[in-house]
């Protein structure tokens, strides 16, 4: 089974490091004209853009906390390549402090809002408006993965934040995939467990904490970022054309006991 992408151009958020770098290099090696954002890692970001090829992959600096943002990466990724096919929108935050909710500041909970829900619904409606201009050629239609969390299924003592914020994710994706279903246009998601990404170093570096983590994974150990960007390529390929409103469970079984 060969999973190719040629001719297709993709927005991939947060895409220099972790999950959102290894989605960047599958989707080039599939074919993928690849557009991807970064906040402030911009060595990362040009090391991957050279490794990729620059006739193949552009990076754009971009601190996705307002809609406004949002609509100018979209923009940017169209003028890269003339059109856009794939939206991935990997990029968030997780404040990493344990934060009661009678202690959480109001800046913690606007911002993540901010960054994992609003930029995301800008980077949804003006993708979708661009895809439904596509609509007319030979290649109409298009795929849009949102990246949420097992978080946003079962919660996140401490984080309420957090798991506000993906499981508002999930509910976009149930909702859009049958408003978009008639445009031809696929909205699934991605769900990851603990994947070993700098997000996660401060807590998986703890022991005591690497220590609990792990004995909430029945597979006993956390995800590698090419774990996850796999089913995200996977759900972007005509062998998902019969799959959209999903939610794609990446997490060694950890929602199952949760």
């Amino acid at each position: 089974m060969n999973l190719t992408l040629n001719s297709k151009v993709a927005l991939i958020t947060g895409g220099s490091r972790g999950i959102g770098a290894a989605a960047v290099r599958m989707f080039v090696a599939a074919g993928a004209k690849v557009v991807f954002n970064y906040q402030a890692a911009k060595t990362q970001a040009d090391d991957l853009v050279r490794e990729c090829g620059a006739a193949n992959c552009r990076a754009v600096q971009s601190d996705l906390s307002t809609t406004s943002a949002a609509q100018q990466l979209v923009a940017s990724a169209i003028a890269a390549f003339g059109r856009l096919d794939i939206l991935v929108a990997n990029h968030g935050i997780w404040p990493p402090e344990d934060a009661p909710i009678d202690r959480m500041s109001d800046e913690q909970w606007h911002r993540t809002i901010a960054v994992n829900v609003d930029s995301v619904f800008g980077l949804v409606k003006h993708s979708v408006g661009q895809m439904k201009k596509q609509q007319m050629t030979a290649q109409g239609g298009g795929h849009i993965v949102l990246v949420s969390s097992t978080a946003g299924q079962r919660g996140e003592a401490f984080h309420c934040d957090y798991a506000a914020s993906k499981g508002a994710l999930i509910s976009m994706v149930k909702g859009l995939s049958t408003e978009l279903a008639r445009d031809n246009i696929h909205v699934n998601c991605v769900a990851p467990g603990w994947v070993d990404t700098d997000m996660s170093a401060a807590a998986l570096n703890d022991p005591p904490t690497r220590d609990k983590v792990f004995r909430t994974i029945p597979m006993g150990r956390v995800g590698t970022p090419d774990e996850i960007a796999g089913p995200i390529l996977f759900l972007c390929t005509p062998y998902a054309g019969f799959i959209t409103g999903e939610i794609f469970n990446v997490n060694g079984g950890a929602v199952l006991v949760g």
